[in-house]
């Protein structure tokens, strides 16, 4: 059975630590896939004014164009209709019925995932993998008990193997009958798109450290954020 993940955003630049995600949770999950899974608009940012899905897109594909094991999804740009995450799921369960998927949010999106539609979907139907920020709580308070018993903390562990090793064996075989919510501090690195968008607006040139050579460029060429 395959391992694929799906990590689901605006991208908008993709920077060095959405790069790192990918990476580090290829290697932590022994995943055979990462895909990227830009939205066409996300619909919390509906009133934003958000970079051109065929830009974001362009960008991703420089950004992963030298990982043979990390692609990019159109499952979102191909259905801007359905911009909800648990609908993305879905039709992703259909199409990959003997893949073991995960997503991948980051630890702010947790912090909002009640208020997400069908939330509860979304955290059952298939496995999720919460990624952790330097200085950025994860709390579990918001979601049931009966959520809270598939949550696995794999922070300060090397890899899920790791984890499966360190308990007994009737605990191991119980978790594999049920998705699962992995709680992940693979990634230590703070990076946001809004701080990389801001210094560029203010021709601050150390930007560049935070993106992809080829996406650099590719902002500078077309100037995407001016």
């Amino acid at each position: 059975m395959k391992k694929i993940a799906f990590y689901g955003g605006s991208f908008d630049p993709p920077h060095n630590g959405h790069l790192q995600v990918a990476q580090r949770l290829t290697e932590v999950f022994e995943l055979d896939e990462f895909r990227f899974v830009p939205a066409f608009q996300a619909p919390h940012k509906r009133s934003k004014n958000i970079t051109s899905p065929f830009c974001r897109y362009a960008m991703l594909a420089l950004a992963t164009n030298t990982e043979a094991k990390i692609k990019i999804s159109t499952v979102e740009l191909n259905a801007p209709e359905k911009p909800y995450t648990f609908e993305t799921l879905g039709k992703l369960k259909n199409q990959l019925p003997r893949a073991q998927i995960f997503f991948v949010m980051g630890a702010d999106s947790w912090d909002e995932i009640t208020t997400w539609r069908e939330w509860e979907t979304v955290l059952t139907v298939v496995n999720i993998i919460v990624v952790t920020r330097p200085g950025y709580a994860v709390e579990f308070s918001r979601v049931s008990e009966e959520i809270r018993q598939r949550i696995i903390d794999l922070r300060n562990r090397v890899s899920v193997f790791e984890f499966q090793v360190s308990n007994s064996k009737s605990k191991t075989e119980k978790l594999n009958f049920e998705t699962k919510i992995y709680i992940s501090d693979a990634v230590n690195i703070d990076v946001s798109a809004t701080e990389i968008r801001r210094k560029i607006r203010a021709r601050e040139d150390d930007w560049h450290k935070f993106v992809p050579r080829a996406v650099a460029k590719y902002i500078e060429k077309y100037e995407i954020y001016n």
